[in-house]
């Protein structure tokens, strides 16, 4: 089960909970599912970060194979380079041609490592964002369950990190 739908059961929870005649608003809920909802969320939660570990090793995967592009497209320049090698004017373009060939493959592996760079930050920011308000409505959570817990024993809820 996602944390989204464990929140949302948490608030179902809170909002169809009877409410007590003369308590000031407050209700009764089932707390012992309530312990199971957050149980549930304390396992779930470390899915999404193995999600992040995920994201981190295609971003090694998708390096590792632009490199190996590039180094493929400059052993062919290297290659055909080799076998031009005739006369003086066959290797004077051909060494200009390899020249170009190499300097494509290395621009093109810079763009290829940019683009990877690139789409790695935006996934990783994506988990980030998506954990911080995860984390946030987790937490949100807790507090009004402390602060239900607190109005229903009649005493002061304790402020924790």
């Amino acid at each position: 089960m996602k944390l989204e739908m464990l929140i949302d059961e948490l608030q179902e929870i809170v909002d169809s909970a009877f409410k007590m005649p003369l308590s000031g608003g407050k209700k009764v809920v089932n707390a012992e599912r309530i312990q199971e909802i957050v149980e549930e969320m304390r396992t779930n939660m470390p899915q999404e970060v193995r999600q992040a570990k995920i994201i981190a090793a295609d971003r090694s995967n998708i390096l590792a194979k632009s490199k190996q592009e590039a180094e493929t497209m400059i052993q062919q320049a290297e290659e055909r380079a080799k076998s031009m090698v005739e006369r003086s004017e066959i290797t004077r373009q051909a060494q200009q041609r390899a020249s170009e060939i190499i300097a494509k493959a290395n621009e093109e592996a810079a763009k290829i490592k940019q683009a990877a760079n690139q789409y790695i930050d935006n996934m990783m920011k994506k988990a980030d964002d998506e954990l911080s308000a995860n984390l946030a409505s987790l937490k949100k959570t807790r507090q009004s369950l402390k602060a239900y817990q607190s109005k229903s024993s009649g005493t002061k809820p304790v402020k924790q990190g």
